[in-house]
């Protein structure tokens, strides 16, 4: 299982977008257990970005919704930003 640690920029990011909606908490906590147990998974589609963020990942939560993340080493991870395509991007 994957250890996650998230950045302060990732927690105000996740505060502002998912205050007020259960529904999409609960489905960003849904999405987040499928990657613990297995980053790759095709209903993520979690991928490399190139350009300018080179050395960060990308997944989805639903469609316009990302969490854009480091890989640390061995299986810990870091989730450093969470908003829609434009705002991550």
């Amino acid at each position: 299982m994957t250890e996650v640690a998230f950045s302060s920029s990732f927690k105000r990011a996740f505060k502002r977008r998912v205050q007020g909606s259960a529904v999409l908490e609960a489905r960003f906590w849904e999405r987040f257990e499928i990657f613990q147990n297995n980053h790759f998974d095709q209903r993520r589609r979690t991928h490399k970005l190139s350009g300018r963020p080179k050395d960060l990942w990308s997944f989805s939560i639903e469609y316009d919704l990302r969490v854009v993340l480091s890989f640390l080493g061995g299986d810990r991870a870091l989730f450093v930003d969470f908003g829609t395509h434009e705002e991550v991007y």
